[in-house]
């Protein structure tokens, strides 16, 4: 087989996403960020509307989504990704709009546009991740800290008699009448990344189809917050946060 023959079209196998740009990944290695990019990279390019989609970036890990996929952006002011994500939904109705937050924007911060924008049924996509901690700031305590789980402001661990219960969105999402699709999936193995893009797709599809507003949880690691190797990071998320956030769809109407 010659060199040609290796790259004709029909033999690829696989190939970066046109919509992921050159830039160099700011994130720690071993970080599900990455892999969830490239997801809505392929999922956008897939559906054909690299022209008409619009990506609403958070404030955290998460922001710099926009310097490597190459669509439409607008930054929201932290928490607020949802309800500017109606505005725009809603001013431009054919537009593939979507959110792309972390547990400390979402969960925590804007809770309340997160609540509100999905029970009103606006027909966008919320991308959420879940790492159950606040990595950009230090490793902090989040919403979604596992009872138990160490912190840099618990060190001792997550204390429900002191801070609450960690808290379920997807599951909280999945009773509003507004939302179609509610799903929990994760990246940690090639099976769970086809059916995370698998998930992004469908929301994808309900929010262009008018069909309501879409959460698509993705449960994730951050090894450097949670202070272990990528490969320890994975086996403790599917050891520890698997079931207290179990995968799967939660509702599909």
């Amino acid at each position: 087989m010659t060199k040609e023959d290796i790259i004709k079209p029909e033999n690829l196998v696989y190939k970066k996403p046109t919509l992921m740009n050159d830039n160099p990944m700011h994130y720690c290695p071993g970080c599900s960020h990455g892999v969830v990019h490239k997801l809505i990279a392929e999922v956008i390019e897939e559906m054909g509307m690299e022209d008409k989609a619009i990506g609403i970036s958070p404030v955290g890990c998460a922001v710099f989504i926009y310097n490597y996929l190459d669509i439409d952006w607008q930054e929201a002011a932290h928490g607020r990704a949802p309800a500017l994500a109606s505005a725009i939904k809603r001013l431009w109705p054919s537009r593939l709009v979507f959110t792309y937050q972390g547990d400390g924007d979402l969960a925590c911060i804007g809770t309340a546009e997160t609540i509100h924008a999905l029970n009103r049924g606006e027909n966008i996509t919320i991308i959420f991740i879940n790492n159950a901690i606040y990595g950009m700031t230090g490793g902090q305590m989040a919403p979604t800290t596992l009872v138990g789980m160490k912190t840099s402001t618990c060190p001792y661990g997550r204390d429900v008699h002191l801070h609450g219960y960690p808290l379920k969105i997807a599951d909280i999402a999945a009773q509003l009448e507004g939302t179609a699709y509610v799903t929990r999936q994760s990246v940690q193995s090639v099976p769970a990344i086809r059916k995370a893009k698998k998930a992004i797709r469908k929301a994808f599809e309900n929010s262009m189809a008018g069909k309501g507003s879409n959460l698509v949880e993705i449960v994730s690691t951050c090894n450097s917050g949670w202070k272990m190797s990528p490969a320890a990071a994975n086996k403790w998320m599917e050891e520890n946060m698997f079931p207290f956030y179990p995968l799967g769809d939660l509702k599909d109407k």
